[in-house]
Formats: structure tokens, sequence, C-alpha cells
């Protein structure tokens, strides 16, 4: 063959493959623009039909391509018929959560477009929502009776239009993400931007329904919100999360770099409250929540999980006594259990787990015009049984925690609390021990609020244990130390900084604090302890003002109570010279016997 014959002979088959391109091409087209209307006519009807006319789906344009199998649907809104939920809410056939969705655009890709029209199945590769905005709205919806009529499952619902139907992965990306509770008194709404979520593998055939490896026809929902930052509606705090990631089949969430932020310094942030208020410092490296119930989170709004774990963490809490308390607010409200139970959300968590967590109490006192603090290092424990479900609270009505810290970051504290969680006048116990311990350690809180300096005192071993409730606490305490000695401060109300009260404390000193327990010659001493906590102070308030109790008992300023350091002052004066008083009767006592 010429070379001539061989270009007329490509020229031929160029030609003709152009051809078959160009019919292809507008037979493509042809049935592109004569499916746009059905495709748009099926698409509502489904949607339609398929929720039960629970739902309705609008859109601007839809553009389909047949050679390719892909699709995209612009300006796409999805919003529920209040009307109709609430007729099927009367029926019991209501779903927990409706959704409201809003996005530029929908793409659909790799569409087996003539199987699905000829075999009836239809597959599907990816489904992408880009950057949607998705309201979740949750009602509480009554159970259906299991006297009921049965519902049509959904491929019972899509079986006279497809045998199957199949995507490999439905893709949201950057989503604004709204979860609305409707189901308590007043509404709540708790927003998320740039939220990511992939499906894997849905598939809706006459097996899928009863196939216990799939979670509502899928084998895989996952979620990721990456680079989250807000600020407070209050303006003083500011948020960020690094990553929130979960999954149904590893049944976990986990949260990583979670950080509550104040936008002020202590003073400053207390002095923009005409009240006391706490300020928050929060900042925990990992939350995971394990064994999650996906399930029931969805259709009852109920946290079920195996176990909890936080840490590592920090956690400060600084409040100023500056301002009076919040008139007629009482902080028995926060206590844990109590806290538990005014929760919107049920909450079964077998066990909280408590990793490596430092705790910073720190309060202003404007009476040493100085800050002192109390630490917890390395807080490490378990909580078990944290909820407040009643079904569970039947079987068992206490939360029982195991923990151990640092006090100060020296002193190895064990305690156990056991929490009454049905109890109304909020009920609980706790006990412990502290091991060998420097009581210098602790003048950060003793000098600032209590203008009390220990010179000198080492703790050989404490152990207590107490009963408590919103109101009171009361119990007993073992204390064996030795030279202890202690200085009284002044306040520092004329600006001049505080300064030693020396003979007062050599007074004290010599004549009320015992300086050791067991003196010589004489059996350990013990303390009974009794506080009562005011409406301002808090649980721990409570918890520590009561071992206070005992340890001042123990070392002889017992009767104490003032919490006001500089009239606690004038009561350790007078205790004194009432004891001296008593010395002296004694030795006029011992001499009238020797005559």
């Amino acid at each position: 063959m010429t070379a001539q014959n061989r270009n007329r002979l490509w020229i031929w088959i160029g030609s003709i493959l152009g051809g078959l391109i160009l019919i292809l091409a507008f037979g493509a087209m042809f049935i592109s623009a004569r499916w746009k209307p059905i495709l748009t006519e099926k698409i509502k009807e489904g949607v339609y039909n398929g929720s039960n006319h629970l739902y309705s789906i609008d859109f601007k344009s839809i553009n389909l391509n047949v050679i390719t199998g892909s699709m995209a649907i612009r300006d796409v809104t999805l919003k529920p018929d209040t009307l109709v939920f609430d007729t099927l809410k009367k029926q019991n056939l209501a779903p927990a959560h409706t959704f409201e969705i809003k996005l530029k655009k929908l793409q659909i890709t790799r569409t087996g477009i003539l199987t699905a029209y000829f075999k009836k199945r239809l597959d599907i590769n990816e489904i992408l929502l880009d950057r949607p905005s998705i309201n979740v709205i949750f009602n509480k919806v009554p159970k259906k009776p299991d006297t009921a009529k049965a519902e049509k499952s959904l491929y019972e619902q899509i079986s006279k239009t497809f045998k199957s139907a199949r995507v490999h992965r439905i893709k949201i990306v950057d989503a604004d993400f709204d979860y609305i509770n409707k189901s308590t008194a007043v509404k709540t709404k708790n927003s998320i931007k740039h939220l990511d979520i992939d499906v894997n593998d849905f598939l809706l055939d006459s097996l899928s329904g009863r196939d216990t490896t799939r979670f509502y026809y899928t084998k895989d929902i996952s979620f990721q919100v990456a680079g989250y930052k807000s600020t407070t509606k209050d303006k003083m705090y500011s948020m960020k999360v690094d990553t929130i990631k979960g999954s149904y089949s590893s049944r976990k969430i986990s949260i990583k770099g979670l950080i509550l932020k104040p936008l002020y310094p202590e003073l400053e942030f207390a002095r923009k409250y005409k009240v006391q208020k706490d300020r928050y410092d929060l900042s925990f490296t990992t939350v995971e929540f394990n064994g999650v119930d996906f399930i029931k989170l969805n259709t009852d709004g109920k946290l079920e999980a195996k176990s909890v774990k936080i840490g590592p963490a920090r956690v400060e809490v600084f409040m100023s006594r500056e301002s009076p308390p919040p008139p007629g607010f009482d902080k028995g409200k926060n206590y844990p259990h109590m806290a538990l139970k005014r929760l919107n959300m049920p909450v079964a968590i077998d066990t909280v787990k408590l990793r490596n967590i430092d705790v910073k109490y720190a309060e202003y006192n404007p009476a040493s015009k100085k800050t002192g603090s109390v630490t917890f290092k390395t807080l490490t424990g378990n909580i078990l049984n944290v909820t407040n479900d009643s079904l569970r609270l039947a079987k068992n009505n206490h939360a029982v925690a195991n923990l151990n810290s640092l006090l100060m970051g020296t002193g190895k504290l064990n305690v156990k609390l056991d929490f009454n969680l049905t109890d109304q006048n909020g009920a609980f116990n706790y006990s412990g021990s502290l091991g060998k311990f420097d009581f210098k350690n602790l003048n950060s809180l003793s000098k600032n609020l209590g203008l009390i300096e220990i010179e000198s005192g080492n703790v050989q071993h404490i152990d207590f244990k107490a009963n408590g409730n919103l109101r009171t606490a009361s119990g007993s305490m073992n204390m064996l130390y030795n030279n202890l000695k202690v200085k009284l401060l002044s306040d520092n109300i004329d600006g001049e900084g505080t300064k030693e009260k020396g003979f007062l404390s050599f007074l004290a000193n010599t004549i009320l604090v015992k300086d050791e327990n067991p003196s010589k010659g004489n059996p350990p001493r013990t303390a009974t302890m009794t506080n009562t906590r005011i409406n301002s102070a808090s649980f721990f308030n409570l918890m520590w003002k009561t071992l206070f109790v005992g340890i001042k008992d123990i070392v002889g300023v017992g009767v104490v109570p003032e919490k006001n350091p500089v009239k606690q002052q004038k009561v350790i004066a007078k205790k004194i010279r009432e004891q001296k008083r008593e010395d002296r009767k004694e030795a006029r006592k011992a001499k009238r016997e020797k005559s």
C-alpha cells in the first residue's frame, strides 16, 4: 500500500470516529435534554413519596452527562413539612430527627445510567455535598407501640422503582451544622463550622435492612471537625478545638486540643462583673469516648458509652472575694451529681477515666491584696456509673470515684468519693489519706488567704472520712505531724504589705499551737470535724473547709470559725488571752495544793 493510500485510510477512519463522536455527543445532549424534566420530576417525587410526604426537595437546575454518568444539581433545598411531622407524631410514626439542608451544588459521579434504566439497579460511585448548611432538629417523640401497624421499610418504598440502590461513598465537605433540641422547655442550639462527614458503602436492597454489620444501611459513617474556633456569647472566652472525630464502626468519638481561654487576666476578668464569678482556664489534650451507642444517640438523644478518657489536661479556676456573692444563687446546684441531674441529655457512662490532670484553684483575698492557690498535680483515677438515666439508677444509684494526686505537687493524696445520685439533698461521702508532706508547701494558700505563714511543720500521715449534703459535712480526722511553727501576719488594707505580728506569733506558738502529734507521753489526738456551707461556697470548698476544721482542731486553733482572716486573727488573739488566763488559774491551783 502506497503512502498516499495509507493517508487516505487514516483520514477515512478518523472521519468515521469523528462522526461517531459527534453522533454520541449530539445523542447524549438530546437524551440529557429529554431526561432533565423526567429526572427533575422523579427526584422530587422520589423524595416526597419516599419520606411519607415529610420532605420536599427543590433545586434551580440539573445538568446530566450520559456518557460519564455524572450529574450536578444546583441551589438545592431540602426541608420537612411541619404539618406532616405533627400528623406522624400523633400516629407515633415521626422520626426523632428532622433535617433542613441548603447547598449550592450537589455532585453525583459515575452513575450507571443504562444499568439503572434497563436493569433497575442504581449504582453511584460518589455523591458530594460541598459546603452545605445543615440543620438537625431533635424532637422527643413517643415510642411506636408494639401493636402498631408495621411501617413499610425503606427498601419496600423504592422497590417498585429499583431492585437495589448503592452509593459507594457520600461526602459532605465543610458544612455549617446546627443541632437544635426542641425536646426541652427552652429550645437549645449548638453550632459547628467546618464539619466533614463520610458515608461508606450505602446499600439498599432486600437484605441490607437485616444486615447487622450495617448502620442505617451503611458500612460506616464517620465525621470530623477540624480547626474549630469561636468566642462565647458573653465575649469573655475564646474556644478552640483542633479536631473532633468519630465513626460508627469504631464506636469512638475523639476530641483533640480542646481549649477554653479567658479573654482577660484574672482580676480584670473578675471586675467585669458586679458579683463573684468563677473564671475558668481549661486545656484538654484528649477527650475520648469509647463504646458509644450511636443508634441510641440518634433515636433517643441519649449518650451511652462504655468509657470516657479525659487527659492529659489542665484545669484552672480563679475567683475573687473582692465582689459580693450573687444574691440568691446557691452553688449547691453545681455539685457534680446535682449538675448531672440537670443535664437535658440522658447520660449513661460506665467509667470516666481521668488521666494526668493538673488542677489549680486560686482565690484573691482583698485583705492581703494577694492571690492564694492550691494545686493537685497529675490527678488520676476512675469514676464509675456516671448516669442520670432512670433505668440505670433503679439498679445502681451511686457513682463512686477513686482518685489520687499530688497535693501542691509533693504530697501523695488518695480520695474516694461516693455520690448518691437520687438523693434530693445531694448526699455524698468521702474518705482519704495524705502521705508525708511539708506544711510549708501550703504557704501560698495560708499566707494570702488566711494571713498565717507556716515557718515549719512535717506531716507523717493524715487520714479522714466525712459525710455531706447540700448544706453540711461532718466526720473525723487523724493527723500525725511534728515541728509546727507559724507566723501571724497583718492585713494589707493600707497598701503597705503584710507584716509579721511578732508578739502575737510568739504567743500563738508557745501557748496555742501544738507543735506535734502525738505529744510526748500522750496518745495521738484525733478531731471531730463539722462545717456548714454558705451559698457562695462550692462542693469542693465544703470538702476542704471541713478538712481544715479537723486540721485546726488537732493543731490547737479549732475554735476559729471566722471566714474573714482579719477577724480570724482577732479570734486567735482572744483565744490566746483565754488560754493564758486558764494557765494562770491552773498555776494558782497547783500552788495552793502544794502549800
